[in-house]
């Protein structure tokens, strides 16, 4: 398991973006888009999870949908 500090995640908006462009990508469903970031910021699945929650929750309210 991997030892992950909050020190060493990644910022949310950071995150956020990265999700963005991938969503506009159309490579992926973006349910699925946990396994992305795990790979791209190498955080746990869990952190990975959270970060892709949040973004989903805040989808609307950052592009006025």
């Amino acid at each position: 398991m991997k030892d992950t500090t909050q020190d060493s995640l990644p910022t949310q908006e950071t995150v956020n973006l990265f999700l963005d462009d991938l969503r506009d990508s159309g490579i992926t469903n973006m349910y699925s888009a946990g396994t992305f970031i795990q790979n791209s910021f190498d955080v746990t699945k869990y952190d990975a999870n959270r970060f892709l929650i949040k973004w989903m929750e805040t989808y609307g309210e950052r592009h006025g949908s």
